[in-house]
């Protein structure tokens, strides 16, 4: 095991000093973490490949032991979720939240930074109305319990939003929901008014595009050079739809009333391969949108509408997922398939160690480790920029 430990160090610091300046791509990205497979790698070597992205936000679909005891002592923020099956528990027994709470968050909360419980994903897509609801009763049983721990600041409570909430999206300006939707959503944005917590959109491009390749240019939906759009009421220019999607959700939200919730991107990405219909996923226009989409990230960019604030993005997804039903893209949208190698390039380069950890304690210290590298390797370059600077005097 020490000759395998060493190995590892060594393998890894050479790794850090190749790719530190191409993983500083990955600071401020988040990335969504499915597990829908039975081919991924465990954990803790996930663990060991975020960081080396430098990916310090990750999004998970429900709160697996495994991952947050894999992050333990780690500087990754999480969103855990909460599925849709313990919606309707939850809206009629609080006490239901607090067990989930004292079973899912307690254990980790102490090593874990979970900043986040999404509590259901793309409700109003699903057209059940027992679900619809039963999410703000839910996500009210939620924060009550977080209340109860003394957690509430500390862990923010929201839901995540298909774009089909909307009725129109264009203009921007002129983004509203859907009628049959109204009833619901005007409590629900007092509550993350009260709360102070974001909005959460599920927004993919890719989709409108597939549907209309005709009318959407490829370019205006990749982030590449472009005509673009102006907005009529606001004569604002967008050059890439993403932006004007989240817009059209700002303006949605203020017809009810609101400009105090700050909307951020829960998910987003674009898929490398897909059906026959499935027109433009390929793996070249998954890198133009991921890669472009990173590049907007890492400058801070804000909307059109909201220039100041810069947007927040969960990239869909870290790994394929073999096991996802539908149609082939859903399974391939990941940026790495499981063996740690890229779908395609983007500029991040990680690593995913070969031995398997089974002992917590050994995952911890190869953890530690990793950490001491880090910052042996920052130190390292900012020594040699100095002297750089040095040189030039």
């Amino acid at each position: 095991m020490a000759t395998h430990s060493l190995s590892f160090f060594f393998r890894v610091l050479l790794l850090l000093f190749l790719t530190l300046s191409e993983r500083i791509k990955g600071q401020g990205v988040g990335i969504n973490y499915g597990q829908i497979a039975n081919n991924l790698p465990s954990p803790a070597r996930v663990a060991v490949l975020l960081r080396s992205l430098n990916i310090t936000r990750v999004k998970l679909y429900d709160a697996d032991p495994n991952v947050l005891f894999s992050f333990s002592n780690s500087q990754v923020d999480f969103m855990i979720g909460l599925g849709n099956e313990y919606l309707q528990n939850m809206s009629t027994d609080p006490t239901k939240a607090q067990d989930w709470l004292q079973q899912r968050l307690e254990p980790h909360i102490s090593k874990t930074r979970i900043t986040s419980i999404v509590v259901g994903n793309e409700i109003f897509k699903t057209n059940d109305h027992v679900l619809i609801e039963n999410l703000l009763p839910a996500m009210k049983s939620v924060y009550a319990a977080l209340t109860n721990l003394g957690l509430e600041k500390q862990v923010t409570v929201t839901s995540a939003h298909s774009l089909d909430i909307l009725s129109t999206s264009y203009p921007p300006s002129s983004g509203s929901f859907k009628e049959e939707f109204i009833q619901y959503l005007q409590p629900l944005l007092d509550f993350h008014s009260q709360i102070k917590s974001p909005f959460l959109i599920n927004a993919y491009p890719f989709f409108a595009y597939k549907d209309s390749p005709k009318e959407v240019p490829l370019e205006y939906v990749l982030f590449q050079p472009n005509q673009g759009m102006v907005d009529p009421n606001t004569n604002l220019h967008y050059d890439n739809m993403l932006f004007a999607q989240v817009d059209a959700l700002y303006s949605a939200i203020k017809t009810l009333g609101h400009t105090d919730i700050e909307v951020r991107i829960s998910e987003t990405g674009w898929p490398s391969k897909g059906d026959e219909n499935e027109i433009g996923a390929s793996p070249e226009n998954a890198a133009l949108y991921n890669g472009n989409l990173l590049k907007l990230i890492q400058q801070r960019k804000g909307t059109p509408a909201k220039q100041s604030v810069p947007i927040d993005v969960y990239v869909f997804a870290l790994f394929n997922e073999n096991l996802k039903p539908g149609p082939v893209s859903e399974r391939n949208y990941g940026l790495f398939y499981p063996d740690g190698k890229p779908v395609y390039n983007v500029g991040m380069q990680g690593y995913l160690p070969d031995i398997i950890y089974t002992s917590r304690a050994t995952t911890i210290k190869i953890l530690n480790l990793w950490r001491v590298v880090m910052g042996l390797a920052v130190a390292w370059f900012i020594l040699l920029d100095m002297g750089g600077k040095m040189r030039k005097r």
